[in-house]
């Protein structure tokens, strides 16, 4: 298994919650879930139980009918999985809790059973559709999980030394060089690239193919497109969720809901963009039509950009008119010899990143209506009482009139303002100018 982040939370969950209540893991699918879960459960604790849905009996799944005599429940499974359980040792799975929603249904009664702990991970789009006849407990705790980071990635490929490397130099304030740099962006290109779903990072440290593991990626995206089949049947969600790339690539404001679906607005879609949002699938940032501390109260839910989840798929998706991306443009990808603009990728990488560490996804835009000409400031962070405007580029280029413009007009809400470009650490003035791999530090 592959070392994650998330594995120190749920140490966390068990030692302060002591079984008061259960754990729900939110996340898309092919992120990890069940793989970490269980190797929590093996390390952990004496026992454990895993109970995936997908291929359940009917008898294990029958017993949630009936949650009156836990005594003869426990019996059942430790019967039918032969393994012993014991109090305040032992963890039960629930793993594709969405195919059983009397499952989930049942942690009230078993948590507040207190003999033993529950972890719950499922599919987000099947579990905000599978509770319509439940009651949904009030004992669980949910955390999200994410595609691995770059942390992860160069811990999976064996390094692990760089990132507190970078992070000392970001909390200093020091460049590394020229050479140093660029072997650090290449490397980081290479994580843009392979992306950050556990399969394809196996595939690529296995075969150090990139045709094989984009296979790997097509076939998380189909499956990604069967998931947007259970929310709508009209084929919408998989239409915005396809165009992404393109979406990004025209540099607009917003994301232009009528160039996709035809007839529609972004308002006539909003509860199916707050389902692909619930998915972690994709990621979106609102609008901030005031951009202050309290960023959430403010944001415009008509008005938004969408993000994929993990870049490597991003990538895939960027591709997906031929039946395979040729490692030829991988290579140029990553030599960073590919004609055209890439920004929208960097951009992609910046949501990722931030989303990683926690931070919901925001932007603005000023209008210059002498010029006609927008300046947008890509992400908006919110630190302490104030915020921290991101103005993300692909070049090496340290013009940032968006970032001027926008600090200008709110001077007294600026904490740091950031320029995440593809050159080593720098100072323009008050402008720190952050090559992109350090983007994990904000």
């Amino acid at each position: 298994m592959f070392k994650r982040k998330i594995y120190n939370k749920l140490k966390e969950w068990k030692c302060e919650n002591n079984g008061k209540k259960a754990l729900l893991i939110e996340g898309a699918r092919r992120i990890g879930k069940s793989t970490v879960v269980e190797e929590f459960g093996k390390r952990e604790y004496k026992t454990y139980i895993l109970i995936d849905f997908s291929v359940v009996s009917q008898n294990i799944r029958e017993l949630f009918n009936d949650m009156s005599d836990l005594n003869y429940f426990f019996l059942q499974l430790q019967l039918q999985y032969k393994v012993d359980l014991y109090e305040r040792q032992s963890l039960i799975i629930f793993d594709e809790v969405q195919l059983c929603p009397l499952a989930r249904q049942a942690i009230k009664v078993l948590v507040k059973d207190r003999r033993y702990d529950y972890i719950e991970t499922g599919s987000l789009i099947s579990l905000k559709k599978n509770v319509q006849n439940i009651l949904i407990p009030s004992e669980e705790r949910k955390i999200s999980m994410y595609p691995m980071d770059y942390e992860e990635f160069l811990w999976a490929i064996g390094d692990n030394v760089t990132t507190e490397i970078l992070r000392k130099c970001f909390n200093d304030g020091k460049s590394l060089g020229d050479s140093v740099h660029r072997k650090l962006l290449r490397d980081f290109r290479l994580y843009m690239l392979v992306g950050g779903m556990p399969q394809a990072v196996n595939e690529y440290i296995e075969t150090n193919n990139f045709r094989k593991v984009d296979e790997v990626k097509r076939d998380i995206l189909s499956l990604y497109h069967d998931d947007f089949m259970k929310i709508d049947m009209t084929g919408k969600s998989s239409l915005l969720f396809d165009s992404i790339p393109a979406q990004l690539n025209k540099n607009a404001s917003r994301y232009q809901v009528s160039g996709v679906l035809k007839g529609e607005r972004a308002d006539s879609v909003l509860e199916l963009i707050a389902q692909m949002k619930d998915s972690k699938t994709v990621l979106i940032a609102y609008h901030a039509n005031d951009p202050n501390a309290g960023l959430s109260s403010n944001l415009d839910l008509g008005r938004f950009k969408m993000f994929m989840c993990d870049t490597g798929l991003f990538v895939t998706q960027m591709f997906s008119d031929k039946d395979f991306t040729d490692n030829i443009i991988y290579d140029k990808l990553l030599s960073d010899k590919f004609s055209g603009n890439l920004g929208y990728l960097y951009e992609n990488v910046v949501a990722q990143t931030l989303a990683a560490n926690g931070d919901m996804l925001f932007y603005h835009t000023i209008a210059n209506e002498k010029t006609k000409h927008n300046y947008e400031i890509d992400f908006i962070l919110a630190r302490k009482n104030k915020v921290c405007p991101i103005e993300v580029k692909s070049s090496n280029y340290k013009t940032h009139k968006s970032l001027d413009v926008f600090c200008d007009k709110f001077s007294d809400r600026i904490l740091n303002r950031y320029l995440i470009y593809t050159k080593d650490y720098s100072k323009d003035r008050e402008t720190i100018c952050l090559p992109v791999y350090m983007a994990q530090f904000l």
